[in-house]
């Protein structure tokens, strides 16, 4: 996995909340290298920022990883998004959804953003 870069603030769109990779392990009830296998096999999605690998918070939900940010993930993999372009199609407000694709991953519209993200590549 590549490393990513330096994600600075009001540089990309972004979450209002960021967790640290050892924060996500306490949440999440795992081990940090357990989280670490889950962001190189794109089940989680983590940048560097402020030279500190961090998770956005709301992809960590009741203790556990939003159900469709894999799928979202590899979809986006797929399409040729590296993990900064991949938040930055998370966190980019969609008119039509309406709000942003992360937020709307944890309800009813999680359908329609894997959708979104399978014709991103197109």
């Amino acid at each position: 996995m590549n490393e990513p870069r330096d994600v600075n603030a009001g540089e990309t769109p972004g979450p209002a909340e960021w967790l640290t990779l050892p924060d996500v392990a306490e949440r999440l009830d795992l081990g940090i290298s357990k989280v670490h296998q889950m962001i190189r096999d794109r089940a989680l999605l983590a940048v560097r920022r402020d030279g500190i690998m961090r998770v956005p918070a709301e992809l960590v939900a009741n203790s556990t990883v939003l159900k469709h940010l894999p799928g979202v993930l590899t979809l986006l993999h797929d399409a040729g998004y590296n993990d900064q372009e991949a938040l930055e199609w998370l966190y980019t407000e969609d008119g039509t959804l309406p709000g942003l694709p992360a937020a709307a991953l944890g309800g009813p519209r999680a359908t329609e953003v894997k959708r979104r993200a399978q014709s991103a590549g197109f």
